[in-house]
C-alpha cells in the first residue's frame, strides 16, 4: 500500500550541506528512484508501471523529451523519469472532501512540494465568485461555464490558451484548432519560456527551428560540446548516449558555470561497471565559463578557425551558405581581452578547444537553457550555428545542432500548431482542411499573456497542463495579473500553485495522464509524441484511471469546443473525441511530414520527421541557403558588490514539479532556499558560509524584487555568478527583462545584491 500524502508542510528553510558529488547515477540512483516510486505507488504497481516506460508497447515518460534508442532496455527510464512516473501513477487521491477541508487561502500558504504530494485530482472543481473553497461541478456545467465566459468577451483575443509540453500531439492539434475556430492566435506555451531562443535562431539560420541530429549522430561524432546544460539532472538518459559516444571514440567538452556530477562521470545502472565499478569519465575538457560568456567563446573559436590553415570548409560554405564575408569581417574585429573578460577563461583553454575542433571532422553542439535564457540568447545560438557552418558540420552524419528540449512533447506541440505566430503555410493548410479562415494576426506569447492579463486585456486564461504561475517570471506581477482575470481554467493531473492563484472564478479539470488507460465508446485509444530529435511515436497508458468518468485531454478540448462553438460548428468534435484515428487523419493532411500518420505511428519506434538541413543540406530560409549572421558582442553589466544569478533545478525536481527537498549531486539536503556562491566572491562580499540572506534583484525599472531567507553555500561557481533554485527565485526575474527577438525571460542573468535576512518567509 502506498503511503498517505503528507498532512504537514515540511520546513524548507534549514537545508544541510555536504560536499558535492563527482559522479551521477549508479546504485544510489536505483535505490532512490525505487524508494520514491514505492512510496507513491506501492511495490506491485511500481514494477508493473516502470517496465512499461518508454517501451514500444508502453507509454512515453511524462518527463523529458530525450529519445529512445532503437533497442530499448528492459528498464528504459532514469531516476528522474521514475520520479515523474511515480508522481502521476500515485495511489494518492484528492477528492471533494479535501477541498471542503482546505480553503483556497489556506492552500495558497502551502509549498508547491506539499500541494503536489497530495495526489491525483479526481473530479471537476469550481471556485465560484466570492467563494472561499472549491466545490464539485459536473463536466457539462463546467464546459457551459467556460463557454459562457468566452461568449461574453468583446473579442476572442480576450482569451489565452496556454499549453504545457506534456500535451499529446492529438490534444495539441485539437486545442489549436479550437482556439483558431474561436478566432484567436493567443496560444502561449512553455517553449516561450525555455527554448524559444533556439527556435528563433535556428529558423533564421537553417530554416527549421529544431535540432538536426539523431542518436545515431551522437554515436558517430568525433567531438561533442555540451554547453549550458546539466543532463545528469534534467535529461539523465542523455548520459547513456554520451557514454556510448565516448566508448566509440568521441571527445566530450562541457561548458558551464558550475561543474555538474553527471558530466564528470556516469555510473550506468544498466551495466555492472556502473553499479560496482568507477563508471565512465565523460568530460575530457571542462570550461568553467562566466554566465553569459558563451557568445564570446564561440566567437573566439570562430576567429581561430578562420585563421587556421584549412580551417574553413570552403566547398560547403560556397555551395550552401550565405553571408560568410560579412560574418568573417565582424568576427575578426573581436579582441582577445574582450573574450577573456566575457568568458573568464584562460586563453590557453580556448586554444585547446580550438585544437580539438580543428582535429575533428564531425562536431555536435548540445545546449539547453543555460544558453537560451539571456538577453543575447538568440545571437549566442546564431554564433553556435556560425561555428558549425564554418567546418560543414550541418547535414553531415555525426554532426549538427542539438538543442535538448525539456517536456516530453514540447517540440511536438509546436509542430501541431501551438504557436502564437503561425506560418502562412500552416494557416492555409488549416483553412483548406476545415473550410474556415483562421485569424492571421499574431497572438500573445507567455510573457505578453501576463502583460495582457495585467492590463485587463486577457480575461479568460485556459491552461492545458503545466503550472503557469510557478513557471513564469516576476512572481508577484504574474500572480496579480492572474487575479485580474474573469475566469482561470487548469486542465491538470495534480494540484499546484496555479490552482490557488485564481481569477474571479476558477475551474480545475482533472484529466488522464500518460500512465492511464484511455478507453472510449469506440475502444482503446492511444496518443503520440515527438521527442527532442524529431521522432514521433505512440504512447499507451495501462493503469486504471484514478476515478471513474475522468476525461482525456482530447475529450476535454472537443467537448469544450462543441459547447463554446455551438452545434452549428462543422468540425466533427464528437468523432475526434471518440476515435483519435479520425483526428490523426486530419493532422496528416495539415502538418508536413505526417502523411500516413495512422499507419506510421503504429510501427515499433514510430517514424522520423523530415529535416531538410539534415537530410539533404537544403535550407528553407529566406535566402535558400544556410545563413551566417553578424552578432555584436554584448555582456551583462554587473555593478560592484553584485553578482549575476542564474536560476536552476535541484535533482529532486522537474521543471516546477518538486519531488523532494534534496539535491544529492550538489550536496544539498532537506531544503531548497540556498544560494550557491563562489568562496572568493563570498569573501569579497562578506557572505559567511551558512549565513542567511535576502536576495534582492536589481533592474533598470527600479522595482525591488526580493527573495527572502536563503542560506549561503560556498560552491565552485564561476566567479561573478551565483545560482539558486526556481520557482523560488522566479520572483527576481523582471517580466520585461527578456531575450531580444525570442522574448524569453532572462532567468540566467539576474543582477542581485545580498542583504541580511529580513525574517520573511
Amino acid at each position: 500500500m502506498a503511503k498517505q500524502a503528507p498532512q504537514s508542510d515540511p520546513a524548507q528553510d534549514a537545508p544541510e550541506v555536504s560536499a558535492p558529488q563527482h559522479a551521477a547515477a549508479g546504485l544510489p540512483a536505483v535505490g532512490h528512484s525505487l524508494r520514491m516510486a514505492a512510496e507513491q505507488m506501492g511495490p506491485r504497481r511500481t514494477l508493473a508501471t516502470l517496465l512499461k516506460v518508454n517501451q514500444p508497447n508502453g507509454f512515453d515518460c511524462p518527463g523529458c523529451a530525450w529519445p529512445e534508442p532503437d533497442k530499448t532496455h528492459t528498464a528504459e527510464f532514469c531516476e528522474n523519469g521514475a520520479k515523474a512516473v511515480a508522481e502521476e501513477a500515485t495511489e494518492r487521491r484528492i477528492r471533494a472532501e479535501f477541498f471542503a477541508a482546505h480553503s483556497v487561502a489556506e492552500l495558497a500558504e502551502r509549498s508547491g512540494y506539499w500541494l503536489g504530494q497530495q495526489g491525483r485530482l479526481t473530479q471537476p472543481m469550481l471556485l465560484d465568485e466570492g467563494a472561499t473553497h472549491y466545490a464539485p461541478i459536473s463536466w457539462d456545467d463546467a464546459f457551459a461555464l467556460i463557454a459562457e465566459e468566452l461568449r461574453a468577451l468583446d473579442t476572442p483575443d480576450g482569451a489565452a490558451f496556454y499549453t504545457s509540453g506534456r500535451t499529446s500531439n492529438e490534444a495539441a492539434f485539437a486545442y489549436q484548432l479550437f482556439a483558431r475556430r474561436l478566432g484567436t492566435n493567443n496560444l502561449p506555451d512553455c517553449s516561450n519560456m525555455c527554448h524559444e531562443s533556439s527556435g528563433s535562431a535556428l529558423t533564421e539560420t537553417l530554416g527549421i527551428g529544431k535540432g538536426s541530429v539523431s542518436l545515431k549522430d551522437l554515436y558517430q561524432a568525433d567531438l561533442i560540446i555540451v554547453a549550458g546544460q546539466n543532463p545528469g539532472t534534467n535529461h539523465p538518459r542523455m548520459l547513456s548516449a554520451l557514454e556510448r559516444a565516448k566508448r566509440a571514440g568521441a571527445t566530450i567538452v562541457s561548458v558551464n558555470p558550475l561543474p555538474e556530477a553527471g558530466l564528470e562521470r556516469f555510473k550506468n545502472p544498466q551495466h555492472a561497471r556502473g553499479l560496482v565499478g568507477h563508471g565512465t569519465k565523460l568530460t575530457d575538457l571542462f570550461l568553467q565559463i562566466r554566465l553569459g560568456g558563451d557568445l564570446a567563446l564561440f566567437r573566439a573559436l570562430n576567429q581561430l578557425i578562420l585563421d587556421a590553415d584549412g580551417g574553413v570548409d570552403r566547398a560547403f560554405v560556397e555551395e550552401h551558405c550565405h553571408g560568410f564575408e560579412e560574418f568573417a569581417a565582424e568576427a575578426r574585429t573581436t579582441g582577445r581581452d574582450e573574450v577573456l573578460a566575457a568568458t573568464g577563461l584562460p586563453w590557453e583553454q580556448i586554444e585547446e578547444l580550438a585544437r580539438l575542433v580543428l582535429g575533428s571532422r564531425k562536431v555536435i553542439v548540445c545546449w539547453a537553457m543555460g544558453l537560451t535564457q539571456h538577453k543575447h540568447a538568440v545571437p549566442t545560438i546564431r554564433e553556435v550555428v556560425n561555428f558549425l557552418l564554418l567546418r560543414g558540420n550541418v547535414g553531415r552524419p555525426g554532426a549538427g545542432v542539438c538543442p535538448v528540449r525539456g517536456h516530453s512533447n514540447v517540440q511536438g506541440d509546436r509542430t501541431m500548431g501551438i504557436f502564437e505566430r503561425p506560418s502562412k503555410a500552416f494557416l492555409d493548410a488549416l483553412a483548406g482542411e476545415f473550410g474556415f479562415e483562421p485569424p492571421r494576426a499574431h497572438g500573445l506569447d507567455s510573457v505578453d499573456t501576463i502583460r495582457g492579463m495585467r492590463d485587463g486585456l486577457v480575461k479568460v486564461f485556459f491552461a492545458m497542463g503545466g503550472n503557469f504561475v510557478a513557471a513564469t517570471p516576476d512572481t508577484e506581477v504574474t500572480e496579480a495579473a492572474m487575479r485580474r482575470c474573469r475566469l482561470t481554467v487548469h486542465v491538470s493531473t495534480k494540484l499546484n500553485r496555479s490552482h490557488v492563484i485564481t481569477g474571479a472564478r476558477a475551474l480545475i479539470l482533472p484529466t488522464l495522464g500518460r500512465t492511464d488507460r484511455d478507453v472510449t465508446a469506440r475502444g482503446a485509444q492511444f496518443v503520440s509524441v515527438e521527442d527532442s530529435m524529431g521522432q514521433v511515436h505512440s504512447s499507451r497508458g495501462g493503469l486504471r484511471p484514478p476515478a471513474p468518468g475522468l476525461l482525456s485531454e482530447v475529450a476535454i478540448v472537443c467537448r469544450l469546443a462543441r459547447a463554446a462553438l455551438g452545434p452549428q460548428d462543422s468540425v466533427p468534435w464528437e468523432d475526434f473525441a471518440a476515435d483519435y484515428d479520425t483526428l490523426r487523419d486530419r493532422i496528416a493532411r495539415v502538418v508536413p511530414g505526417f502523411a500516413d500518420f495512422n499507419e506510421k505511428v503504429r510501427r515499433p519506434g514510430g517514424f522520423t520527421l523530415p529535416h531538410g538541413p539534415r537530410d539533404s543540406r537544403t535550407f528553407p530560409t529566406a535566402t535558400g541557403k544556410a545563413n551566417f549572421t553578424v552578432n555584436p558582442m554584448t555582456a551583462p553589466e554587473v555593478p560592484a558588490g553584485r553578482l549575476l544569478l542564474q536560476t536552476l533545478r535541484s535533482h529532486d525536481q522537474y521543471n516546477t514539479t518538486i519531488y523532494g527537498l534534496d539535491d544529492r549531486y550538489r550536496g544539498i539536503t532537506g531544503g531548497r532556499r540556498v544560494v550557491l556562491v563562489n568562496p572568493a566572491d563570498a569573501a569579497e562580499l562578506g557572505l559567511a558560509e551558512g549565513a542567511y540572506v535576502d536576495l534582492v534583484g536589481e533592474w533598470k525599472d527600479g522595482v525591488e524584487r526580493r527573495a527572502p531567507h536563503f542560506k549561503v553555500v560556498h560552491y565552485p561557481v564561476a566567479r561573478g555568478g551565483a545560482a539558486a533554485y526556481y520557482p523560488e527565485t522566479n520572483v527576481l526575474v523582471p517580466l520585461d527583462s527578456t531575450a531580444d527577438i525570442s522574448n524569453t525571460p532572462t532567468s540566467k542573468a539576474v543582477v542581485v545584491r545580498f542583504e541580511p535576512d529580513s525574517g520573511e518567509r
